[in-house]
């Protein structure tokens, strides 16, 4: 075992559609669908269609034996049709009748990509309503904001949550809307014109995409257009960012100086080989690390949609290893994200603590707000806000002691304008709403 998928990363739900048997399985189907269909408009006898298709499983067709073939010949999927012609009998002559090379590919590509999906759907769904839950319970847990690392205004972890959970929520949309377009299959023949399926070809094809539940390719040439597998590579590869993008927050957020939020810890786990204190945010790195190389495989993506005419074989290799590669790294991902915050340790008391780290000027606009409501100018209560914001911080007083110094407010307006707790606008409304839109 060479590749990490092999032994370290991957799910096994998701690695068993794309393992080497199963991807025989998936060619077979193809194979067993394009006879039935063709014998419905009287290319091939009933008969001998029912036996093929009866045959085009791995119980009979074995990889071993395509291996064998495909050695001598140097053609994969000339392989599996001799392989299938061997156990189909008299049947066998019509075995492949009508079809090239990349309609069994491309068509076999367009089921394990729709079953794939089906299952990055169900994960994004659990992610989703775990973040859902999360916002519910800290719905009016206040914590500081920030913006370019610093301390803005106060937010709601629970408005955090909720934020995330729409991010999936438009991840499962994008699959939804993506799955015509993703999990389009063909039977066309060489370059694409059906020729050889005489002049029900468009109905045939129809018809075999019918029978395996995927959609049919509108317009092509030899192969499947290669900008739907673009849009599916980098569709995985936004799913994976917004996965970085949450653990990074989390990464952050544990910081001993900020410590907030904590992945949780077993209670046996190492952190370090050399430091016995450590609590590292293991699974939250892992995820950081494991989404740059999902994203990494956009590029041959968008290169194999450069052919030569009809077309070349310069896409195949690649596409070996892109697409099995982005679904198993991108399924591995969501999961590894739901058990980060499906086990999240929140401290709402140190989210309340680093709120005075500032003393009181995470307030700033509060006050200024405050002040124009009192008949100042906007713009002169910004400026001399900013002048007292600077003031306190370099004699590092509390805001609120510079102010109640000048009477620019009593000390009870003072304290109510303070409170953190009373300035997260409707962020409990937004989570309110998030939460009936997107819970099941």
């Amino acid at each position: 075992m060479i590749c990490p998928l092999d032994y370290r990363y991957g799910r096994e739900e998701m690695k068993r559609i794309f393992e080497e048997n199963a991807r025989l399985e998936y060619m077979l189907r193809v194979e067993g669908a394009i006879a039935l269909a063709q014998a419905d408009f009287g290319n091939i006898p009933a008969e001998m269609a029912r036996k093929i298709n009866e045959m085009a499983t791995s119980e009979h067709v074995k990889l071993e034996r395509v291996k064998e073939i495909e050695n001598r010949i140097k053609h994969d999927v000339m392989a599996i049709v001799k392989a299938l012609s061997e156990v189909c009998g008299d049947a066998g002559k019509f075995v492949h009748f009508g079809a090239t090379s990349n309609d069994i590919i491309d068509t076999a590509n367009a089921v394990q990509i729709k079953e794939a999906l089906e299952i990055l759907l169900k994960g994004l769904g659990e992610l989703r309503k775990v973040l859902l839950t999360l916002a519910k319970e800290h719905r009016n847990t206040v914590m500081i904001g920030r913006t370019h690392g610093q301390h803005a205004v106060p937010i709601t972890f629970g408005l955090k949550m909720a934020v995330f959970a729409v991010e999936i929520a438009r991840h499962e949309e994008r699959i939804k809307q993506g799955m015509p377009r993703f999990c389009a299959g063909k039977l066309l023949g060489a370059v694409g014109t059906g020729a050889a399926l005489g002049a029900n070809a468009l109905e045939i094809q129809e018809k075999v995409m019918e029978k395996l539940g995927i959609w049919p390719e509108n317009g092509c040439t030899q192969v499947v257009g290669r900008d739907r597998y673009i849009e599916l590579v980098c569709l995985l590869a936004n799913i994976v960012t917004t996965c970085e993008k949450f653990a990074t927050e989390i990464r952050n957020l544990q910081r001993t100086e900020i410590n907030e939020v904590a992945e949780h810890f077993e209670e046996s786990q190492v952190g370090s080989s050399t430091m016995p204190h450590k609590r590292n945010p293991v699974l939250a790195e892992n995820i950081c690390g494991l989404a740059r190389i999902a994203r990494a495989l956009v590029v041959p993506a968008f290169e194999n949609n450069i052919m030569w005419h009809e077309r070349d074989l310069a896409n195949s290799s690649a596409e070996r290893f892109i697409i099995p590669h982005a679904f198993i790294l991108c399924d591995d991902i969501i999961h590894k994200t739901l058990s980060l915050f499906r086990k999240l340790n929140v401290n709402v008391t140190q989210m309340r603590e680093n709120i005075e780290l500032t003393r009181g000027l995470v307030m700033a606009e509060r006050v200024m707000i405050e002040l124009t409501k009192r008949g100042m100018g906007r713009q002169e209560a910004h400026e001399l806000v900013r002048k007292l914001s600077m003031e306190a911080l370099a004699q590092k007083k509390h805001l609120r002691d510079l102010l109640l110094e000048r009477q620019i407010f009593d000390r009870a307006g003072l304290e109510k304008i303070f409170e953190a707790g009373t300035y997260v606008g409707v962020a409990p409304e937004i989570v309110d709403r998030i939460v009936k839109e997107l819970g099941d």
